[in-house]
């Protein structure tokens, strides 16, 4: 490995130690309706979001704060200490879609109806406040 390679390879892994992540995959809801919900907290100071999906009435809610306990439990074990109030922020979430079960709903005149039962992946990213600041 080159010295320039080297260099930025380390450069890298000095960002990396400050941002944690945690995935939650094939959860059986769709896709639209999580985006929903990981909208609310996006951008938002880690114990607030917690505080919104506590009191959220949406069931997809309750997935995406058990994510997020997990996303700051992973950045405690990378940074060796508990985290602080109002240390950490949610610095990205993304929604994709996960593959899809196609079902078949009898219809009338022995015809089917094909129903799609959608399911997604949710990446959740936590990051300290120090670098949202220096990054802007």
């Amino acid at each position: 490995m080159g010295v320039r390679k080297r260099n930025s390879a380390d450069m890298r892994k000095a960002e990396q130690k400050t941002v944690a992540f945690a995935k939650l995959l094939n959860i059986p809801t769709s896709p639209r309706k999580m985006r929903l919900v990981v909208d609310m907290i996006r951008g938002v100071e880690v114990n607030r979001a917690l505080g919104i999906l506590k009191f959220s009435n949406k069931e997809a809610a309750a997935r995406v704060e058990k994510l997020l306990l997990s996303a700051i439990a992973n950045w405690e074990a990378k940074n060796e200490r508990k985290a602080d109030a109002n240390e950490l922020y949610v610095a990205s979430v993304m929604v994709g879609c996960a593959p899809m079960l196609k079902r078949l709903r009898p219809a009338p005149q022995g015809r089917g109806y094909r129903i799609r039962k959608r399911a997604n992946h949710v990446t959740l990213v936590v990051d300290t406040i120090e670098n949202k600041n220096a990054k802007a």
